[in-house]
């Protein structure tokens, strides 16, 4: 998607804080950060939602997950991951994310 900021960001256009990539994922750290560990894991192929997520990218996106939660110290302490879908789920950005949030014991209630 051309106008797509996830892809640009990916691609190298736009600047981030890249903390984990591989063949099929690319993630950096978001820049509203909503605790001490706050990472976006994109998969590189763009999919505008968790719907269309294909499960070569589902299976991507998990060993991700396990991969940047170990390499930010909160594989045994616990993180949370988030993927928000369509406007009433607060998607922000058309291109499938989760955020990974740990490094503080987090509410068991989010608003």
């Amino acid at each position: 998607m051309d106008n797509c900021i996830f892809c640009k960001i990916i691609a190298g256009e736009i600047p981030s804080n890249k903390v984990y990539e591989d063949d099929n994922v690319y993630a950096f750290r978001d820049i509203n950060p909503q605790a001490p560990v706050h990472v976006l894991i994109v998969p590189k192929k763009h999919f505008a939602n968790i719907l269309e997520c294909d499960a070569e990218t589902a299976a991507a996106l998990t060993d991700a997950i396990r991969a940047v939660a170990k390499q930010e110290g909160v594989d045994e302490s616990g993180f949370r991951v988030i993927s928000n879908c369509g406007p009433d789920g607060a998607q922000s950005v058309n291109h499938l994310h989760v955020h990974l949030l740990g490094g503080v014991k987090l509410a068991e209630r989010m608003a």
